[in-house]
């Protein structure tokens, strides 16, 4: 009982605790740690391999545990799981899964599971593994866990699998027993569903042995490339393969949450070392139709990498691929899997999207199940800002895409507090993480101003890289870097579905004067810019603060007179204002002329008299 206590007054304290304030707090803020070491057979004739896992756990939490979960993903791609029946619901006619032949299917088996030499009891259901411990591992402690494992790779329908539509032999994600994570909130075992993802922090030592016509990419570094060849030798190294029909891989990767890589005997490997120091390398079908986009496609990677660098922050690691695989755009530690066909802007897209997560992801590393709109959301708003610098399209507002998805969602929207596979539909998924997720940063720049959201942005990374951090952790970051109360922001646009509408509601004479009264018909809360502009060409801005933002942004628009006025109380639904010019000099008067903000009725933000 004391035990437990102690644990919930230990939960309460972290979970109302930013990790940043947490860091000067050892008792507080803690992350687990993890080792692998595994080596893999991979058999390319029936998709089965055999592997051995050594994995050495470090406690760092405050917490004796007596049992670890481990996820096995592939179970997943079987007839009958929780994902088949969930892919489903969500479109009644997907039967991919359910109709996989037993060689088709995808499958990690448990041969034997030590701790510390001493074998422990397991139970499997669906895609988690629960291991009872043989001895409980102590606060500071470490654990050594030996497992003897078999897969098969399944049909490729979601993310991992084989025998892509593009031809790609093998795209392996999620492909060995991953250890579930713990922290402040306990154990993190959801059942892959297929939706989103969340990691315990370690260094990997991965050798794969398959078949020696087999091109790998993935995440690490090569440790054999002079025995390996295929462009991953130094140049003037000569390779030296061993006889026999296989050759062994070996790839480490440190301070990553993931591992995964892709396969194929036709690859096409390219390697680009850029002036920063990051080596570009990329993975690709030898397909007439595809080389001269991908061989494009490899110089602006590069300047999205130094538009995130500059953005964000310095990638953290010195090496990231690009692969082609899987059935879309997927990041994972150090690399990706996209798509290798269509058009070159899109194939430059989904790169430049899928890059941008090694920051948002695997940098940060926010728990995708609980927060997905921090990941996709954020990730989504860097990129659209890359998209429209690097490629040259030069939109006043390259957000509108976004803007359009939350709109979209009237009538059907769910909190953005909603877990990832608690969606009702895939379109609420995509529209609110995707969309209303990266509305929150944009709209942000609007309450805020562009250049503090980007100092943010900024900030946040600097602070919180290999963290795990939570919304309140962002925000905290946003009020000390622009002086602003940010929580009101927080609490309406994530965990309620209240919408912004503010409209003006007329527009009166006063003598020489004029009276402009506006309306709050929306429950959320905001600040409101408001430009006039005369008959004769003469334009002035107006500012209304909301009160509890206990602040007042830059003027937005430099080049025109500003004039801030009292602030507005929420409960007020209603704000009257005089400005010094007839009625009958304006031509029209605009709330929000950027267009940021998100109104969800626009009709009534414009007058023309």
């Amino acid at each position: 009982m004391y035990s437990f206590i102690l644990r919930s007054l230990v939960l309460l304290v972290c979970i109302n605790t930013s990790a940043q304030t947490a860091q000067k707090n050892a008792s507080c803020y803690w992350q687990q740690h993890v080792d692998y070491n595994m080596a893999i057979d991979m058999d390319v004739e029936n998709y089965r391999y055999t592997g051995k896992q050594e994995l050495v756990y470090t406690n760092n939490s405050p917490d004796t545990l007596d049992r670890v979960f481990y996820h096995l993903y592939f179970n997943a791609f079987q007839p009958g799981s929780e994902m088949d029946h969930r892919l489903q619901a969500l479109s009644p006619w997907d039967k991919r899964i359910s109709e996989l032949q037993p060689y088709e299917t995808g499958y990690i088996k448990v041969q034997a599971l030590t701790q510390d030499g001493k074998a422990v009891n397991y139970k499997i259901k669906g895609t988690i593994l629960e291991v009872s411990l043989a001895k409980p591992v102590k606060p500071g402690t470490t654990t050594k866990l030996i497992m003897d494992f078999s897969g098969q790779v399944p049909v490729l329908v979601k993310r991992a699998g084989r025998n892509s539509d593009e031809g790609v032999v093998l795209s392996m994600t999620q492909w060995y027993p991953k250890m579930a994570e713990y922290d402040v909130e306990g154990w993190h075992s959801d059942p892959y569903l297929g939706r989103e993802f969340y990691g315990v922090w370690g260094n990997f030592d991965v050798k794969i042995t398959i078949d020696k016509n087999y091109i790998l990419g993935g995440t690490g570094y090569l440790r054999n490339a002079a025995e390996i060849g295929y462009g991953y030798e130094k140049k003037g190294t000569k390779v030296k393969r061993p006889k026999g029909k296989k050759l062994t891989w070996h790839f480490v990767a440190p301070n990553v949450h993931d591992f995964a890589w892709g396969a194929d005997p036709e690859y096409i490997h390219d390697v680009l070392e850029t002036p920063g120091g990051t080596t570009l390398h990329f993975l690709y079908k030898n397909d007439p139709g595809i080389i001269g986009n991908w061989k494009k496609l490899q110089p602006e990677t590069a300047k999205f990498l130094d538009f995130y660098n500059a953005n964000i922050g310095p990638y953290p690691w010195k090496q990231y691929s690009v692969i082609q695989g899987g059935d879309g755009g997927m990041e994972y530690a150090m690399c990706t899997l996209i798509p290798g066909k269509g058009s070159f802007e899109s194939l430059v897209e989904v790169t430049a999207h899928e890059l941008a997560h090694a920051w948002f992801q695997h940098a940060l590393a926010t728990n995708e199940s609980e927060y997905p709109w921090m990941d996709e959301g954020f990730t989504t708003f860097i990129t659209d800002m890359a998209v429209n610098e690097v490629m040259g399209k030069k939109e006043a507002n390259p957000f509108k895409g976004v803007y359009g998805q939350y709109f979209a969602l009237r009538g059907w929207e769910q909190p953005l507090t909603t877990h990832a596979d608690r969606y009702a539909t895939q379109n609420s998924y995509i529209f609110s993480v995707y969309g209303k997720g990266a509305v929150f940063l944009a709209q942000l720049g609007y309450i805020m101003g562009q250049d503090k959201l980007m100092k943010t942005l900024r900030r946040y990374y600097k602070d919180f890289k290999f963290r795990h951090p939570t919304p309140n952790d962002f925000i905290c970051i946003a009020e000390k870097v622009s002086g602003f109360q940010l929580d009101w922001y927080l609490t309406d646009w994530t965990r309620t579905t209240n919408t912004i509408d503010y409209g003006i509601k007329e527009v009166l004479e006063e003598g020489d004067k004029t009276k402009i009264s506006l309306e709050r018909i929306g429950l959320m809360p905001m600040p409101v810019d408001l430009l006039v502009t005369y008959k004769d060409g003469f334009r002035e801005s107006f500012y209304i603060p909301l009160r509890m933002m206990r602040s007042v942004k830059e003027n937005l628009y430099p080049d025109l007179e500003r004039t801030v006025l009292p602030d507005w109380p929420w409960a007020n639904s209603t704000y009257d204002f005089t400005i010094n010019r007839s009625k009958y000099e304006i031509k029209t008067v605009v709330i929000d002329p950027s267009g940021l903000m998100a109104d969800v009725d626009k009709a009534n933000n414009k007058i023309a008299l």
